[in-house]
């Protein structure tokens, strides 16, 4: 029994790194695919959207004297960076995939429009929604939340490296204490990072629920797909 049957898929650029210092590790790009491939074959619709921050990160560029929107532009280059890894290792792994851009990029991937989306999806493609919403200043959590509001998600699942949200960075204090349910009220007061404001807002106002969960364990996606409690859920 699947409990969720559409899902806006998160994953940071940070998570492909695994232990390199930069870059694309082969081994988890081919972990993650294995989940995603997992959840397609049971009728899931699937769209993915996929930081940069292993190859660029806007806000950090500025440090170096960058101006900001072309930080911004560079950090959604790399998006599509990852974006094409993705997709090529799903087609490796017989997924179908489909690679949409928020800005006209051929022959790199089609624009992005909901009908396109939405068609896609239809025909059991997942599909891989890359730089951003074309748009400096926004982040990568914001977009994953406009694309799973477009394309009707029944939830928002971020993939991290954390087993959910915690009182505390879990890496840092070992006494910090796991969340297994939030509102997104209480996250808000409670001062919680779990994505920026803009897009933790959108996610309330449009009744889209959120789960924050470790992609790195294997069997999470499929587990929470089936309804097992896994991470942390937030809900309007």
């Amino acid at each position: 029994m699947i409990k969720y049957k559409r899902i806006l898929l998160k994953l940071s650029g940070e998570a492909l790194m695994a232990n390199q210092p930069s870059g694309i590790d082969g081994n988890r790009l081919e972990e993650y695919v294995k989940q995603v491939k997992e959840a397609a074959g049971l009728g899931v619709k699937i769209g993915i959207v996929i930081g940069g921050g292993n190859i660029f990160r806007g806000v950090t560029g500025t440090k170096t004297g960058i101006d900001r929107v072309s930080g911004d532009y560079m950090g959604m280059l790399a998006t599509v960076i990852n974006g094409l890894a993705i997709q090529s290792s799903l087609e490796k792994n017989n997924v179908p995939a489909r690679l949409l851009n928020a800005i006209q990029m051929d022959p790199v991937g089609e624009r992005y429009s909901k009908k396109k989306m939405m068609n896609y999806l239809q025909s059991g493609e997942v599909v891989i929604f890359t730089f951003g919403t074309g748009n400096p200043y926004f982040t990568t959590d914001t977009t994953a939340v406009l694309r799973g509001i477009e394309m009707e998600a029944d939830v928002i699942l971020k993939g991290t490296r954390v087993n959910g949200v915690y009182t505390a960075d879990p890496e840092k204090d070992k006494n910090a204490v796991k969340y297994d349910t939030l509102t997104f009220d209480e996250a808000y007061n409670k001062g919680l990072k779990i994505m920026d404001l803009t897009a933790f807002t959108m996610c309330r106002d449009n009744h889209v629920p959120l789960i924050v969960f470790n992609m790195n364990r294997e069997g999470n996606l499929l587990k929470l797909l089936k309804g097992e409690k896994v991470g942390t859920l937030i809900t309007p």
